[in-house]
C-alpha cells in the first residue's frame, strides 16, 4: 500500500477541559495521536500537548485522519485508571460518520472479528479465523440516495474498527484513503469524527462526558 504524505495541520490546541489530573482535547484531522515510526512523523498531538503541558500521558488513540475528542492523563495514577475505563469497556464513545450510499435499515449492529491484513498493512480486515472480536452499533441520522450520516458506537476498540465495519456493510466512510474507492474516496478528509466520550473521572469517580462539535 502506498505510504501517505504527512502534512499535519498547523492549528492551535483545542482544549475542551482540563483539571489537575486530565486533559481533554479536540484532535484535528490529519494529525497523528502519537509519533510515527518513519522520519518526519515526530509532530503529533501527544508531542504538542507535552510542550504545553509537561507530563501529559497518553491513554488512547484516534487514527490520524479522524478528528474529535481525546482524553489524556496528567499523572500515572490517572493514566492507569483511564486505561481501565477503556480496557473494561466502561468508556462510552460516540462517532459521527458520513458513509457512501443509502445505509438501511435505520439502525443495527455489526459483530465481525477484525485482524491485520498483513500484506497490505496498515489495512485491517474482517478475519473470522484469526481476528479479534469487534462490535459496532450504528444509527442513521439522515440519508440521501448518495450518502448517509450515521452515529457509531464502538463497543470494542480495534484498529480501524469503524472503517472496516462500515466497509463490510458496503458503505465505506467517505474520504477514507485506505478503504474507500472511486466517488467515495473523492473527499478532502476522512468523514469520521469522535463526537463524544463519557467515562468515570479518575479522582471523583463521577460519570463525565465531553463533546466536540462535528466539523462536517
Amino acid at each position: 500500500m502506498k505510504d501517505f504524505d504527512y502534512n499535519p495541520p498547523d492549528v492551535p490546541l483545542s482544549i475542551l477541559y482540563q483539571d489537575r489530573v486530565i486533559l481533554v482535547v479536540d484532535k484535528p484531522a490529519g494529525l497523528l495521536s502519537v509519533p510515527g515510526k518513519l522520519e518526519g512523523r515526530a509532530d503529533c498531538l501527544e508531542t504538542r500537548l507535552r510542550r504545553a503541558y509537561p507530563g501529559t500521558l497518553l491513554v488512547h488513540r484516534l487514527d490520524c485522519d479522524t478528528s474529535g475528542v481525546m482524553i489524556f492523563a496528567r499523572n500515572k495514577a490517572a493514566q492507569g485508571f483511564l486505561g481501565q475505563e477503556f480496557e473494561q469497556r466502561r468508556a462510552r464513545k460516540t462517532y459521527v460518520a458520513r458513509v457512501f450510499g443509502a445505509l438501511q435499515p435505520d439502525q443495527g449492529q455489526v459483530d465481525l472479528p477484525i485482524g491485520v491484513d498483513w500484506p497490505n498493512r496498515p489495512r485491517q480486515m474482517v478475519d473470522p479465523v484469526n481476528g479479534r472480536a469487534a462490535v459496532t452499533e450504528w444509527q442513521v441520522l439522515d440519508r440521501s440516495d448518495s450518502e448517509t450520516r450515521v452515529l457509531l458506537h464502538p463497543l470494542t476498540g480495534r484498529s480501524h474498527q469503524l472503517r472496516v465495519h462500515m466497509l463490510s456493510l458496503g458503505h465505506p466512510i467517505l474520504g477514507d484513503p485506505i478503504y474507500a474507492e472511486g466517488a467515495a474516496a473523492a473527499f478532502p478528509r476522512l468523514m469520521l469524527h469522535a463526537q463524544s466520550l463519557a467515562l468515570h473521572h479518575p479522582d471523583t469517580r463521577a460519570w463525565i462526558e465531553f463533546t466536540a462539535l462535528c466539523p462536517f
